[in-house]
């Protein structure tokens, strides 16, 4: 005979709280890292304007005015930035994430660099060298010259981007791609 008076435990609410916020944010990874892999990266950084980008494989040559994805050489100048928080934490030799900068020069240009940048005598706009960084640290500028063969300038407007002007010309081979607006603001 089966008594009326046996209830049946409801599920704990909590846990199922817990486990639809665990299943969601592990879905929200795997649609992260698909799109990490399909060339799609979030700029955080006022170099450009912030959100969704995407790296475009390069099918020609690099010119100026090119907004482009680059790996930094693992330099003294790029563990230092990295130290100091100019560098986000990435796939890039020495553990950094790809930069996103206009090309500003090529090889065989010349850059003079003294309270702003010059290249081939032009004034570069937006190009103020900064004599200290946010938190009040001394920033040493490029000595400037020549760009070397299968290196490039890389640029940003915004005043306290960490750029070309900091750390010279990158080389060409660290490009990894056009980038290529999403879904972006720029504030």
């Amino acid at each position: 005979m089966l008594s009326s008076d046996k209830t049946v435990p409801l599920a704990n609410p909590r846990g199922t709280l817990l486990a639809w916020l665990g299943g969601s944010a592990l879905a929200m990874f795997a649609v992260v890292l698909a799109l990490g892999f399909a060339g799609f990266r979030v700029n955080f950084t006022p170099s450009e304007p912030l959100g969704l980008w995407r790296i475009v494989p390069l099918d020609r040559a690099v010119h100026n005015g090119d907004v482009v994805f680059v790996c930094p050489p693992a330099t003294d100048v790029m563990r230092e930035a990295r130290a100091r928080g100019y560098l986000r934490r990435g796939f890039c030799a020495g553990g950094v994430a790809p930069l996103i900068k206009m090309v500003a020069a090529m090889s065989g240009q010349a850059v003079e660099i003294g309270d702003d940048v010059r290249i081939d005598g032009q004034r570069l706009s937006s190009s103020r060298v900064m004599p200290l960084d946010g938190n009040g640290r001394r920033l040493v500028p490029d000595r400037g010259g020549p760009i070397p063969p299968g290196t490039v300038y890389l640029h940003s407007e915004f005043p306290g981007s960490f750029d070309s002007r900091y750390f010279g010309p990158l080389p060409v081979d660290g490009i990894l791609g056009l980038a290529r607006e999403v879904w972006t603001y720029a504030p």
